[in-house]
């Protein structure tokens, strides 16, 4: 059990050239209120469940709890979440000591693409690539729990 310190950012320029991964996610939400949000995910081979709890006031840390369990477990748990389904691509991209996890979204979502990059505290420096634009942490609207309710083709 921990605390997930992240900074979040739209991607205004190209990132591809400095990919080291990448992997197709498919997500739903077992619930996405914002104090205990239960997501399922299949993360390329392999499935998961997360629990995270409400953010800190700045939008940057909040408690995240993540198991791997079997890939045909998350499949029956999809059949039961709620609406929406988060299709995306994540590109892992390195820059300086920090890798970003920049996700490419697809379906309603399409055309939106985000970088996050992780921190061990939320005042720790971090290198800023000239394809991050602009900060969004924070702003719930870019909560892959909320991109299921409002997708972004309706903004």
């Amino acid at each position: 059990m921990a605390n997930e310190i992240e900074r979040k950012f739209l991607v205004k320029g190209d990132f591809r050239a400095s990919v080291l991964k990448e992997q197709r996610i498919t997500q739903g939400y077992l619930s996405s209120v914002p104090e205990r949000t239960v997501r399922v995910r299949i993360k390329g081979d392999k499935g998961f469940i997360t629990i995270k709890g409400i953010g800190s006031a700045s939008g940057a840390s909040r408690y995240e709890w993540e198991k791997e369990i079997p890939v045909a477990e998350v499949e029956e748990l999809l059949k039961i979440c709620e609406p929406g389904v988060i299709d995306k691509i994540r590109h892992l991209v390195q820059a300086g000591a920090h890798t970003y996890e920049v996700d490419e979204f697809f379906g309603d979502n399409e055309g939106l693409i985000v970088a996050e990059v992780e921190l061990s505290s939320e005042d720790e420096a971090f290198d800023k690539p000239e394809w991050l634009g602009e900060e969004v942490t924070g702003e719930t609207r870019y909560y892959n729990s909320m991109l299921m309710k409002q997708p972004f083709k309706t903004w």
